[in-house]
């Protein structure tokens, strides 16, 4: 098996020194170089086309929800029940991965359209964009992996890696994990509050509270919407038509969760300790997105329904270029990955959810074997003075 040949159906079955150790100051730079300027050679050929592209999956995305609204006015009848949810859910689905995800990274400002833009985009989720836009944006996208900086690294409450402290209660983790899924958006909606710096006195009382208000906000709103205004709309069908916008919702938890862990924690995924972010370098940092991240395979519509987060290593290299060219340059990086013998974690969606639920499993347990952690290049440099000195 060669290092571009990732398992990742076997999480934890073999621990390397992590692979980017291998390479030179100069291969750093290099793919620096290399990734700059495919960055640059995309986003200063984008035009019309990519404008039409996001305007048209928008318009679809309403379109679906309208229809599904509309079907569940009917929802005391089981095929309009059924249809209505499905399209329902289909809508907010697009609206959370293609839409809100990608707009709120800023990969359409560019267009100078302030209905879509990353300032004033609020999304059909219980977190409010600007909590969200702040531990998601800056702080997973700056220290993508790195225990301890990283808090998407098991979303505080997982237990994904040997690395990380074991206790008891971890021993239940697939089956909160089951109900992270379920209600993922309100999981994401408590993630900017940083509970174990609330826990060890780090943060400001009053900017949690001041936050717990803007979700709780946010709750009522989504709530008063459908929970509340659809279902009075549907007359005697309230009931039914409250218990399709609950499953709508749900199916979408279920969908945003499997793609986003699939995209971070299957097999050989790599974390890092906080030593690597020491005089980390631009290359490094590509390297550690490359590392860090697993793509998903699958077709145009697949690709469209994830949000293209099944393409989650493109989007870690360039989280602010427009979603619909990802695949257009996946081939040119996978040929980057196996130039630089780096991994290019890919598999299908059944390979990926079932990796991801085996870590997750094996690591309700206590044990497992570290994986090597990658260092940055000032610790680089103390190791080659040291080995010189000997």
């Amino acid at each position: 098996m060669t290092i571009t040949d990732v398992d990742t159906r076997s999480p934890g079955a073999r621990r390397l020194e992590s692979v980017s150790d291998r390479l030179t100051d100069e291969d750093y730079a290099d793919i620096a170089r290399e990734l700059d300027a495919l960055r640059e050679e995309i986003m200063s050929g984008l035009g019309e086309r990519d404008a039409a592209y996001i305007r048209r999956v928008i318009r679809w995305q309403r379109g679906l929800e309208v229809g599904g609204r509309a079907l569940l006015l009917m929802s005391s009848l089981p095929p309009a029940w059924v249809a209505g949810t499905v399209t329902l859910a289909v809508a907010k689905i697009l609206e959370n991965m293609e839409i809100g995800h990608n707009v709120m990274h800023g990969q359409w400002d560019w267009m100078r359209d302030p209905k879509i833009h990353s300032t004033t985009w609020e999304w059909d989720n219980v977190s409010p964009a600007d909590q969200w836009k702040h531990s998601h944006n800056f702080i997973h996208h700056t220290y993508t992996n790195v225990l301890g900086k990283d808090n998407d690294v098991g979303y505080g409450i997982l237990r994904v890696a040997p690395e990380q402290k074991w206790s008891p209660v971890h021993l239940a983790q697939p089956l909160y994990n089951l109900l992270l899924a379920m209600f993922f958006e309100y999981g994401v909606a408590v993630h900017d509050l940083e509970i174990d710096k609330i826990r060890n006195g780090e943060v400001d009382e009053e900017v949690t509270r001041e936050k717990l208000r803007a979700v709780g906000r946010k709750i009522r709103r989504q709530w008063g919407k459908d929970y509340l205004a659809f279902p009075l709309l549907s007359g005697p069908q309230f009931f039914s038509t409250l218990a399709a916008n609950f499953t709508a919702n749900v199916i979408r938890n279920v969908w945003a969760h499997t793609i986003i862990f699939c995209g971070h924690f299957p097999g050989d995924v790599e974390l890092f300790g906080e030593e690597r972010l020491e005089g980390e370098t631009k290359g490094e940092w590509y390297v550690r997105q490359l590392c860090g991240s697993a793509n998903i395979r699958g077709g145009s519509l697949f690709h469209l329904m994830t949000g293209n987060l099944s393409h989650q290593i493109e989007h870690h290299l360039f989280p602010d270029m427009p979603s619909n060219r990802y695949a257009e340059i996946a081939p040119r990086i996978r040929a980057l990955c196996e130039r630089y013998g780096l991994p290019y974690h890919t598999g299908s969606l059944s390979e990926q959810v079932t990796s991801t639920w085996k870590k997750i499993v094996r690591y309700a347990f206590p044990g497992g074997k570290p994986i090597g952690k990658s260092r940055g290049p000032a610790a680089r440099a103390r190791a080659r003075a040291k080995a010189l000195a000997g």
